[in-house]
């Protein structure tokens, strides 16, 4: 399973279709994921500050676009990407994901 970080409120909006696009398919060509091992550098990282999170967890199986698992960013770990729209089928789990007492983000238990 592979995860993807999202606010509430666009959740709330995209949940709706069969499908999600997020910004980073058009900026990136992909849309960016973590494994649950990622997860809370990811977080830390780029949504630092922020209480309005979930995590979808996704069915790499289940999947219809190509999912590739690359090191783009030179940090000498493999991401998972989704080249392609995001099949709302493949989402099996949508959890609550917010920060630490301390601000720091861990996996949800």
């Amino acid at each position: 399973m592979i995860y993807s970080i999202i606010s509430r409120a666009l959740w709330e909006e995209v949940s709706k279709g069969d499908t999600y696009a997020p910004e980073s398919l058009q900026t990136d060509g992909f849309i960016h994921c973590s494994t649950a091992e990622q997860i809370p550098w990811v977080a830390g990282q780029y949504y630092a500050g922020r209480t309005d999170l979930l995590l979808l967890g996704i069915e790499e199986r289940t999947l219809k676009a190509e999912l590739v698992y690359e090191d783009l960013y030179e940090l000498n770990e493999l991401f998972p990407h989704i080249y392609g729209e995001l099949n709302l089928d493949a989402v099996s789990k949508v959890m609550i994901f917010e920060p630490n007492a301390d601000g720091t983000f861990s996996f949800p238990a």
